[in-house]
């Protein structure tokens, strides 16, 4: 890694950390295109049209953008220094369709799937939580992955009004394609209100491991994590973050705000329990900044995101893809 300097943010003491445009962490910006070498890039996919309730997460990774310049470089509790460590740059945003549902999947789906295949290992900052199947499109081209998921909602149904792909269907749809393999997916902080009495059913019965928060209480943070490595072992693995995993007065802005979830303290330390997993990308979902309060949900998913890049940043040194 002899040119990794290169991909060094901009330095705050040469450019205060309000100037120039906001990428993510004030990382280097690099074209798609252009990204041959790039180990962890982040992609920002400013897509809403799967939203059923309350739209405005297409101005999510612009708000999480924004709030990450406060976030300094190197993790005071791991003391891993992704920059250090990987060549990570800012990819910009996918270039979905404002109006367009199935055109924005395709176009989604075939970015990344350019991204796996330069062998880069994606930070998504959405957008909606349906962007997570065009992405596991794209990177479980071969063999399906497991998955870490943190959200209020297990995001499984089978359909809405018709509808079979929309943020509350996208890993049902993931798991029918071969994209997951559900022995593998676990789902920590499910405690939103069911729609119907059966609505864990499916998932349960394909092998997935819900953790709802009463059992999340019951357990213990330490038991949650170690039983969530035991699920995704040592195989290629996939994390989704909705930022409604969080109980609600950590982000007022998001679509479905669920009372009585984690704490962004439980959030962080539990990321941090994931080092070492074989992380093939990540996301962060949901965050609308117009339904927001003083910047706090941007800047909770601008801090997640980096203890999600100093995971993928270890990942690229540890496993290949």
């Amino acid at each position: 890694m002899s040119d990794i300097k290169a991909f060094a943010p901009l330095d705050g003491s040469k450019s205060p950390r309000f100037a120039e445009v906001a990428t993510f962490m004030r990382t280097r910006s690099i074209p798609m295109d252009q990204a041959a070498g790039v180990d962890v890039g982040i992609v920002g996919v400013p897509f809403d049209l799967g939203t059923n309730f309350r739209p405005g997460s297409r101005f999510g990774p612009a708000g999480i953008r924004e709030a990450s310049r406060i976030i300094r470089l190197i993790n005071g509790h791991t003391r891993v220094a992704p920059f250090e460590i990987a060549r990570i740059a800012d990819l910009g945003d996918t270039p979905v369709h404002p109006v367009q549902f199935d055109e924005s999947i395709q176009i989604i789906t075939e970015c990344f799937r350019g991204i796996g295949e330069k062998a880069i290992r994606p930070l998504a900052l959405g957008g909606d939580h349906t962007i997570s199947l065009p992405i596991l499109r794209g990177l479980a081209r071969s063999n399906a992955v497991g998955m870490i998921h943190f959200d209020a909602h297990s995001d499984t149904g089978d359909q809405a009004r018709g509808s079979k792909i929309n943020h509350g269907t996208p890993f049902r749809r993931a798991v029918e394609e071969g994209l997951l393999d559900p022995k593998r997916v676990v789902q920590i902080g499910l405690r939103s209100q069911i729609s119907t009495h059966d609505e864990y059913d499916w998932a349960r019965g394909v092998g997935m491991t819900l953790i709802t928060m009463d059992d999340y209480e019951s357990m213990g943070r330490t038991a949650v994590i170690e039983g969530a490595r035991r699920v995704v072992g040592d195989g290629e693995t996939y994390l989704s973050f909705d930022i409604d995993g969080l109980d609600a007065i950590y982000c007022p802005g998001t679509g479905v705000p669920e009372a009585g979830g984690f704490s962004m303290r439980d959030a962080l330390v539990m990321l941090r329990g994931f080092r070492g997993i074989n992380l093939i990308g990540a996301d962060i979902c949901e965050v609308a900044p117009y339904l927001d309060s003083a910047g706090i949900t941007s800047i909770h998913a601008a801090n997640l995101g980096f203890e999600l890049l100093c995971l993928l940043a270890e990942a690229s040194r540890e496993h290949a893809i």
